[in-house]
């Protein structure tokens, strides 16, 4: 009778045995795919941004060196800005992904590109957007 008991008891018991073990699975499962995802996205996210600022660090290079090859007083507000946007793009932090202020400095770097384009009159021929940067042809 006892045996009976036992047969009965794993029937009955294997519906949530096979629950447990379904749920493991999934979850192992969903958590492996889940960091892959997240490493492509992230990877993704940072090379987009790291384009962005690599575009406004060699915008502000070649304007930096054509302002000092013909400095005249009324330059000195766009070389305050221009001095200031590289500084700003020198103090990203480009290897810490979890800086918390990450995407207020990228908007203030953002900003400050902005300024200095309209300080210098200058539109720049590429997009600026949440989504990253890009030429456009």
């Amino acid at each position: 009778m006892a045996g009976d008991q036992d047969l009965f008891d794993s029937i009955v018991m294997a519906e949530d045995r096979f629950h447990g073990e379904g749920y493991q699975e999934g979850y192992e499962e969903g958590s492996n795919l889940g960091m892959t995802e997240g490493r492509h996205h992230g990877t993704l996210l940072g090379a987009k941004i790291g384009s962005e600022i690599g575009c406004y660090q060699g915008f502000a290079f070649a304007w930096r060196c054509l302002l000092h090859s013909r400095a005249t007083e009324k330059d000195s507000k766009k070389m305050k800005v221009l001095e200031s946007l590289i500084g700003m793009i020198q103090k990203f932090p480009y290897d810490d992904p979890t800086y918390a202020n990450l995407h207020d400095d990228l908007d203030r770097i953002r900003g400050k590109f902005k300024q200095l384009c309209s300080l210098l009159n200058v539109q720049p021929d590429f997009k600026i957007s949440v989504e990253g940067s890009g030429l456009s042809f």
